[in-house]
């Protein structure tokens, strides 16, 4: 049988928000490249909806604002090669629309769920000798701005300065972390944000004719970034903030 370009035999990993969207792509996209995953997200049913195409996949219900439960999964789960962070929201509103309340939820799923994670694998992967961290970020961050983004862009680029801080510290370990910052992407949270607006096709087509390839991403096409990231291809990078977004940045 022919190996997929990227290789993740013999490792493990460990995805957050794996239920749908981003996650959901790269469970799959790891788990066909040969990787044990261990997919996680606070959702039991979406768990559940995961195609058992791999003899290594392990599932478990995960709320990755608890860092008890998060020592749990990942004692539970044994050695750790990578860490795929991909749970996170985006919540709307420009700073005066956005309440002290919300403003602490989002740093508190997109940003402190990471440190945690990392520093609940970081100490085995420093023992073993070696790891790797994919952080999910945005487009939306250091790089550029949207309307009524101010919680999510601060976030997005807590997300970056955090990948580049762990990337840095522990390089001399063996230790990669990235970042991804994707553009937007045709995911169910997307479809829900699209939907609360009242005017979807509106909603979408305003989506879509701001992407100068005239089309939205793909969670697949995220997925294969990923896995780029995971994989020892990518062996001399590290800090990275990769964005893929169809030319919104530019």
């Amino acid at each position: 049988m022919a190996q997929p370009p990227f290789s993740l035999h013999g490792k493990i990993a460990l995805i957050t928000g794996a239920a749908a969207g981003i996650g959901r792509a790269t469970v799959a996209a790891f788990s066909k490249a040969g990787a044990k995953v261990i997919a996680t997200d606070r959702d039991p049913s979406g768990l559940e909806r995961l195609p058992a195409g791999s003899d290594g996949l392990r599932t478990a219900v995960l709320d990755v604002t608890d860092p008890d439960a998060i020592a749990g999964v990942v004692a539970q789960a044994g050695p750790i090669d990578i860490l795929f962070n991909c749970a996170g929201i985006v919540p709307s509103g420009a700073v005066l629309d956005t309440t002290r309340q919300e403003w602490q939820r989002a740093f508190d799923i997109n940003v402190t769920s990471i440190f945690d994670m990392s520093r609940a694998v970081l100490p085995g992967m420093i023992e073993r000798g070696g790891g790797n961290i994919i952080n999910v970020a945005s487009v939306v961050s250091t790089i550029k701005t949207a309307p009524n983004r101010a919680a999510y862009a601060a976030t997005k680029a807590a997300v970056v300065a955090l990948t580049k801080s762990v990337a840095l510290d522990y390089v001399g370990k063996g230790i990669r972390c990235n970042a991804i910052c994707p553009g937007t992407v045709d995911t169910p949270s997307l479809e829900a944000r699209i939907a609360a607006t009242g005017e979807a096709e509106a909603a979408r087509c305003a989506f879509v004719a701001r992407q100068p390839m005239g089309r939205l991403g793909s969670a697949e096409e995220i997925a294969a970034a990923a896995l780029y990231l995971a994989s020892p291809e990518s062996a001399f990078v590290t800090g990275h903030a990769m964005v893929i977004d169809g030319g919104f940045s530019l």
